[in-house]
């Protein structure tokens, strides 16, 4: 019997194709023994329990981004968290560890190589984060989802996806996923996401634009985020959620998408073929404008800058396109040629290789 640890954690890009990862593993080798590490304040505290998965914790030791008082505990910090993943990985009997990133994956990675044991990284962004790319330096089993990421030894699996977006049927789910959120099914759909926090640029110019949207015949499923404060403008077809709990459906129920640009929804839309608008989040280091880029690339999208995104270029720009069913047809197809939905297995394929060839 194998014994998988998956490390990773902090936010939802990290956890998802974590979780999505361990649901394959687990339908393909049912009897194996699939562990997480992560840490006690991030996000995998709640969602790794809830999924019937056994989660072991070590400290959160972020990398130090400039010198202080703190950075200078670092190292001590840094090397308890990876004795204590030694430790845990020979009391277990680990036979493999996969890295997703996040906190708890650089220990994780040091380990896995102490332990002689061998290791698989997946890298979610098109720009690769500190702890990946320590991690591909040391196997040569690294996976990336977008082409052209640059960590050595990348190879392409696409997102792993979570089953229910990657098996979504849209045409047979649609009028169902239409009735359950409260929409028109005659009427085709804008969806509008800024993630599950929300995105202020995009709330106030979408509730601001809301009625020219449903004068061209459209509806409005806005999920605005559970912590933001916004203006409902009170339109017949503008339909507000705090949080969609219901994701499947949203996009089942969606002709087009305007959204934030993190890894998993521009995955996601290209995987399922929905012609989409991305609003890269600002802040940071430019990730989500390059997670659009080989979507807006092929034709699949359009990117408008977050400083951009006015009532103005609602109006001159994404109504027009929303009117065109011509060229949102051409859009969806054009998304969809760019889409990789087996992900998980993908990814799932690259494990099993590396433990097959640590026993050969």
């Amino acid at each position: 019997m194998t014994v998988y640890l998956l490390a990773g954690g902090g936010t939802a890009g990290h956890v998802n194709p974590l979780l999505a990862t361990a649901d394959s593993i687990r339908t393909r080798e049912p009897d194996a023994t699939v562990l997480v590490l992560g840490t006690a304040e991030g996000l995998e505290s709640r969602l790794v329990p809830a999924r019937g998965y056994e989660l072991l914790t070590i400290d959160r030791v972020p990398f130090p981004r400039r010198l202080n008082v703190s950075s200078l505990a670092f190292p001590a910090r840094f090397f308890r968290a990876v004795r204590r993943t030694t430790s845990l990985i020979a009391a277990r009997g680990v036979d493999v560890v996969v890295g997703f990133g996040g906190y708890a994956a650089a220990p994780a990675y040091i380990a896995a190589r102490q332990s002689s044991i061998p290791l698989v990284i997946h890298e979610a962004n098109a720009l690769p984060g500190i702890a990946n790319k320590l991690g591909s330096r040391l196997t040569r089993y690294v996976a990336v989802t977008f082409p052209n990421t640059p960590l050595p030894h990348a190879h392409r699996t696409g997102m792993p996806l979570r089953a229910e977006i990657a098996n979504l049927d849209r045409a047979a789910t649609r009028d169902e996923a239409r009735r359950y959120l409260g929409l028109d099914t005659t009427r085709p759909v804008l969806v509008v996401t800024g993630g599950s926090t929300g995105a202020a640029r995009i709330n106030a110019t979408v509730t601001e634009t809301a009625r020219d949207i449903t004068r061209a015949g459209w509806q409005i499923l806005h999920t605005v985020g559970e912590t933001r404060v916004f203006s409902d403008p009170n339109i017949s077809g503008y339909h507000a959620l705090p949080y969609c709990d219901r994701m499947d459906f949203a996009l089942a129920a969606a002709d087009f998408v305007l959204a934030r640009s993190g890894a998993a929804t521009v995955c996601e839309l290209a995987g399922l073929g929905i012609p989409s608008v991305f609003v890269p989040y600002p802040v940071g280091n430019g990730e989500q404008e390059l997670n659009a880029r080989d979507l807006v690339a092929v034709g699949g999208a359009l990117l408008c800058h977050d400083v951009d995104f006015t009532p103005e270029w609602v109006r001159a720009s994404l109504i027009p396109l929303l009117e065109n069913d011509e060229q949102r047809r051409a859009m969806a197809k054009r998304a969809s040629s760019a889409g990789i939905r087996d992900g998980a297995e993908r990814l799932t394929d690259m494990v099993f290789t590396a433990v097959s060839e640590s026993r050969a």
